[in-house]
């Protein structure tokens, strides 16, 4: 049902389903799918694909210019998959031509009131941000991962699956996978065990992810400690997973127990 006040450009491609409320704005470029709902007052402009059974509240503006002073114009993307809630005033931007084009979320995520998707992000599925979460451009954000309230991830950070960061952060680091954080400047804290517990992961796997956890911070020489860590840890795919992780870009700052 397409309330009669939207606007709807006719080259806009809508599934047959599709909900759109009073005075939206749907762009020529705009592909969406099956049983995705969209509120009144929203904006969804530019060359974006939003997929299926989202929902899509008031006053959210989807795909709307970059905000990057190097951005002109380029014909760039968004994409957004499946059964996401996207709540009131969030923001979503494409990609720029210098970030590879393209920002990108999965399935299943919420964003909170106000939260904000900056250009060339890659959101992975299942994440939340709460209310007033800035990613900034070229963020990754991996699967499962929570963001609290009013925290804010820096531009180019990674923050890994099922990580937990808490309310009022600044991240600035690359936070592991399996790590919670948080602190005025994102402080590692230890890892998220009520979520690995959540998923059903055996105690047995998380002690060993635990004891590694140890051995890897144990002081603030990371690149020794991983030198010397045990290879029987990295037989555990969890520890294996933190242990790439860190090894993957080793220019980045990473978030640790003794970050200041």
């Amino acid at each position: 049902m397409i309330h009669k006040s939207a606007i709807i450009d006719p080259k806009a491609k809508l599934s047959s389903n599709v909900i759109i409320g009073p005075y939206s704005i749907i762009g020529a470029n705009v592909e969406i799918g099956e049983g995705t709902e969209i509120q009144s007052h929203v904006s969804i402009i530019g060359n974006t694909k939003i997929g299926n059974n989202n929902k899509i509240y008031s006053f959210a503006s989807i795909g709307n210019d970059p905000q990057d002073l190097k951005y002109n114009g380029e014909e760039t993307k968004l994409e957004i998959g499946d059964s996401n809630k996207i709540r009131e005033y969030v923001t979503i931007n494409p990609g720029t031509k210098g970030g590879g084009g393209l920002t990108k979320i999965g399935n299943n995520c919420l964003f909170m009131v106000s939260s904000h998707i900056a250009h060339d992000c890659l959101v992975g599925n299942n994440v939340i941000l709460a209310n007033n979460v800035p990613l900034g451009g070229h963020a990754e954000i991996q699967d499962n991962v929570i963001i609290g309230g009013n925290s804010a991830v820096q531009q180019f950070t990674r923050v890994g699956r099922s990580a937990m960061i808490g309310g009022m952060c600044g991240v600035v680091r690359d936070i592991i996978p399996y790590g919670i954080a948080h602190g005025n400047r994102s402080i590692l804290q230890g890892l998220n065990l009520i979520g690995l517990r959540r998923k059903n992961i055996p105690n047995k796997e998380i002690m060993t992810l635990s004891d590694a956890y140890k051995e890897i911070f144990k002081n603030e020489n990371l690149t020794q400690n991983l030198n010397d860590l045990s290879e029987d840890f990295k037989k555990n795919e969890l520890v294996l997973e933190v242990v790439n992780f860190l090894e993957k870009d080793k220019k980045r700052p990473i978030c640790t127990p003794f970050s200041k």
